[in-house]
């Protein structure tokens, strides 16, 4: 009977042989810094990120800062959202007027965490945003003050998310030196969608059917 010690021996010699004659190839180091692209900035950066979030299914409205609520309070008149959550920190003169929204959180104004259940039966959910990514239609979330836990973004099926023009960057490297990597980041491309295996499209399984982006001037 062969020793099976011998022969891991026998392998494991070849295995050695072989890593001493291999030449390890060069490692590409090109990648993409914070800005290295080509420059565009200002309104053409904002184009093009409103034309990625078009093309991600994603509806796009343009307002000044005195006209977020209104904005807020026309996009869920439309989409027949009759609740809101929003989370603490999320700012009072961008609240829609006409509906009085649940507050998640915890800490002053009475806000209480609300349970996975009392999220699922809101139908809608408004935030703020980290930062946006012009080259991607990207829109990240960090938790942070009128962004709240991943979960009020995720089970609600209506998301309305408020992005200064200030916030877009143009492309992933210049976002990522803004954003600490300790905090719960979310990337937001469009609605939540995936496809079967016969390529149907299926929205919200992973997250909210409908992207509604107010842009902020």
């Amino acid at each position: 009977m062969t020793d099976p010690s011998s022969s891991r021996e026998r392998v494991l010699a070849r295995v050695r042989s072989a890593k001493a004659t291999m030449t390890e190839p060069p490692i590409a180091r090109d990648y993409r810094t914070a800005g290295d692209h080509d420059g565009a900035d200002g309104e053409s950066l904002i184009e093009v990120f409103i034309d990625r979030l078009i093309d991600y299914r994603a509806q796009v409205t343009r307002v000044a800062d005195d006209d977020v609520a209104g904005a807020v309070s026309d996009i869920l008149g439309r989409e027949g959202a009759r609740s809101l959550v929003v989370t603490l920190g999320y700012p009072d003169r961008w609240r829609p007027m006409g509906l009085d929204p649940v507050v998640d959180g915890l800490g002053q104004d009475g806000a209480t965490l609300l349970s996975t259940t009392e999220l699922d039966g809101i139908d809608a959910v408004v935030t703020t945003c980290a930062v946006a990514v012009a080259e991607t239609g990207t829109i990240v979330l960090d938790g942070g003050p009128g962004q709240g836990r991943r979960a009020i973004t995720l089970l609600p099926d209506l998301h309305i998310v408020v992005v200064r023009t200030e916030q877009v960057v143009p492309r992933v490297p210049d976002a990522l030196p803004l954003l600490n990597p300790r905090r719960p980041l979310t990337w937001i491309s469009g609605p939540s969608a995936t496809s079967d295996i016969e390529l149907n499209r299926v929205e919200g399984v992973h997250g909210p059917r409908r992207l509604r982006a107010i842009i902020v001037d």
